[in-house]
């Protein structure tokens, strides 16, 4: 059986949203035709020749890491990434990215990881903030044409709140004020003070939109000089971000903590290691797959008692240890964002169901490949 590519990349979109994705970041379909069927999809953290030798003609191949990112001006066939590209044409096969917009979907990389180590997600520790560059418009308007208003405003765009239209808020009170000579008052008259049953009316609006809600306000509005207010709203934390927070079913010492992230995950001849008091009791954790330095200061003030993640430089790792209690454990970049693969394609076998073969790549793509050889 197949479905249409397309199909499932509009599951990958709504599951792993694009504009979740770092501006420097390269994610979507690399190669393949949207309109044709694919007949099963192969997930993994990398797209290496090992990895797209599994992947089946007509098959997808769902991978974390992008194959094209910076400076690629070349996909020539005697170049090692341009050759992977060519054999995945040949056979019908695509390649689809789901990088820093995985990391940061919920649930995603880190949601992935911290159900592995067996932690009850709670928040996020470096959210996305939502409302970004949206307005609140305070509009004092009379009663009577109060509802004229509201449509204007709404036809302009405003009142949207996340799947909602035609969103407000209003309550009633009086208006006041004194025409003076040169105005021509809609209600009153000239140098009488004039008091008036209005309704303040509420509405949210993106800030691009400021000049056409304006302009709306003014068509619609009975007054000259309509009384409004325009509020910059602050950044609302949401559900998405880098890097989840959760809880053990119960403490436990940091020694047997790190125990548990090394049976979790895969082996790898990175290992874990851990920096912190061994009989130091854990019991709340900060977790994100792939390198996590970044959020150190994150960590600090999320009040965990360990950090879980990859590639933890050294200099980052000492300064954040002379200040601070927050034991770290440092697992292979790889073994951090493996349990994603897994998250993936339940989603996808939760959608397509026997109409599409989904699975996870035995293909170990851990770049450090040599074990320690005792003597």
């Amino acid at each position: 059986m197949s479905v249409r590519l397309a199909d499932v990349i509009d599951v990958l979109d709504e599951a792993y949203p694009p504009q979740l994705a770092q501006d420097w970041d390269s994610v979507g379909l690399v190669c393949g035709d949207p309109s044709d069927n694919v007949e099963s999809v192969t997930v993994a953290v990398d797209a290496t020749a090992a990895v797209v030798a599994e992947v089946p003609a007509n098959g997808l191949l769902l991978a974390h890491h992008p194959l094209l990112l910076r400076g690629v001006d070349t996909v020539a066939a005697n170049t090692a990434k341009g050759a992977l590209v060519h054999q995945l044409i040949r056979t019908g096969r695509s390649l689809f990215t789901a990088h820093t917009n995985a990391d940061a979907a919920s649930p995603g990389v880190s949601d992935a990881l911290a159900d592995a180590l067996g932690l009850a997600v709670e928040e996020v520790l470096s959210p996305v903030a939502e409302n970004f560059d949206m307005d609140k418009w305070v509009i004092y308007v009379p009663t009577e044409h109060a509802d004229g208003v509201r449509d204007a405003v709404f036809a302009a765009g405003a009142g949207h709140i996340g799947d909602y239209s035609h969103c407000s808020w209003s309550v009633a009170g009086t208006g006041q004020f004194l025409p003076h000579d040169g105005a021509s008052p809609a209600i009153g008259t000239v140098g009488t003070v004039e008091r008036v049953p209005e309704d303040r009316v509420e509405v949210v609006a993106p800030a691009r939109l400021r000049g056409h809600v304006l302009a709306a306000l003014r068509a619609a509005h009975p007054y000259e000089e309509p009384a409004f207010d325009i509020f910059a709203l602050a950044r609302v934390p949401g559900d998405t971000g880098l890097g989840r927070v959760g809880s053990l079913p119960t403490p436990e010492t940091l020694a047997a903590f790190v125990s548990r992230v090394h049976d979790a995950l895969p082996a790898t001849s990175w290992g874990v290691r851990a920096s912190g008091e061994s009989d130091a009791m854990v019991s709340r954790v900060a977790v994100c797959g792939g390198a996590g330095d970044s959020l150190l200061d994150a960590v600090g003030a999320a009040g965990v008692q360990a950090y879980v993640t990859a590639d933890l430089r050294h200099h980052p790792a000492d300064e954040h240890r002379r200040g601070s209690s927050v034991a770290l454990v440092d697992v292979a970049h790889w073994a951090s964002e493996f349990p994603w693969c897994g998250q993936a394609a339940e989603l996808l076998r939760g959608h397509f169901g026997d109409a599409l073969a989904v699975r996870v790549s035995s293909v170990r793509t851990d770049p450090w490949n040599v074990e320690r050889i005792e003597p």
